[in-house]
């Protein structure tokens, strides 16, 4: 099986379970811009604990069960790919952070990266 290495840049977009775009949950509008833009991919991770800049915590313990739970929407693409989506994020975010940073990807498999 072919492996593949090379350079990219990881988007990492912190943002919240309740926050909305448009109606929708904001991490799944994210994910749809990601697609529409034909980026690689993009991978939505939900939290178990964590607070951010208003230092309430939100958690998943069943005695203090948040509907507001931590989200992380990261995509890994290249530069080009990323530049294309950040306007869509300054449209799209209220409330959050956003961090990107150079990554090395090592890809297996048989279809070779764009």
């Amino acid at each position: 099986m072919p492996k593949i290495t090379s350079q990219a840049k990881r988007l990492r977009i912190y943002i919240g379970e309740m926050d909305r775009f448009k109606g929708k949950p904001l991490y799944y509008a994210l994910v749809s811009k990601a697609k529409e833009l034909d980026m690689a991919g993009a991978t939505v991770f939900r939290g178990l604990v964590g607070y951010g800049a208003n230092s309430r915590i939100h958690t998943a313990s069943i005695v203090d069960l948040s509907s507001d739970l931590p989200m992380m929407v990261e995509i890994i693409d290249s530069e080009e790919y990323i530049a294309k989506l950040l306007p869509c994020i300054d449209e799209m975010l209220q409330e959050g952070l956003v961090t990107i940073d150079d990554v090395n990807v090592i890809k297996y498999g048989r279809k070779a990266p764009r």
